[in-house]
């Protein structure tokens, strides 16, 4: 059974790479070799197949049902979202990203679209890919929508870290008691505006 590939440790020379188009039968045989080592790992609820090695576009993710993906692709994006994500590829390295809340995904081994949202829309925003009659809650359905984004990145060549945000708060810098005063007038702060 392969193995998930530590990219801070080992050389993973399809992690940053497009993946190749795979048949529906080449898909479903790789997904369910992405699911035993998730299920084996138990420390990840995604996993996409460069993250082993194998060059297909294909990932699996397993938040609140399994779902396969297969040659995905996103159709559509609504309300940009912050998110913390870590990656299984490189643990212990999270980081800030900008992703959605709601994407409209096609894969091949399903018919028409999967929509995943946190949106909280009733009950009919059950997926009718979805066996279970348990209504998730808004953070869970969130999550999903964000690591079937993480994973399709995976399968296009980029990692999270590439979607990095800066989330550091800058206070503008206020000039010193000896610098020039920011007036013009050529003397030091001290003996100028900060005495008015």
């Amino acid at each position: 059974m392969k193995k998930v590939i530590n990219c801070l440790k080992e050389d993973n020379s399809v992690i940053q790479k497009k993946l190749r188009r795979v048949t529906l039968e080449e898909g479903e045989q790789i997904a369910t070799e992405l699911f035993e080592i998730l299920n084996k790992r138990k420390d990840g609820i995604g996993l996409a197949a460069n993250q082993v090695g194998i060059d297909a576009s294909v990932a699996v993710v397993n938040v609140i049902e399994p779902i396969v993906l297969i040659n995905p692709e996103i159709v559509s994006r609504e309300t940009e979202i912050p998110y913390y994500e870590g990656c299984l590829s490189y643990p212990g390295k999270g980081v800030n990203t900008k992703r959605y809340e709601t994407v409209d995904v096609k894969s091949e081994n399903v018919d028409g679209s999967m929509i995943f949202s946190g949106v909280d829309i009733g009950e009919s925003g059950k997926g009718t890919w979805e066996e279970s009659e348990i209504k998730e809650d808004r953070a869970l359905r969130t999550l999903e929508a964000v690591c079937v984004q993480h994973e399709i990145d995976h399968l296009n060549g980029l990692v999270c870290m590439d979607r990095k945000i800066d989330t550091t708060y800058r206070a503008e810098k206020k000039p010193g008691r000896n610098e020039p005063c920011h007036c013009g007038s050529g003397r030091k702060y001290k003996k100028c505006c900060l005495r008015k």
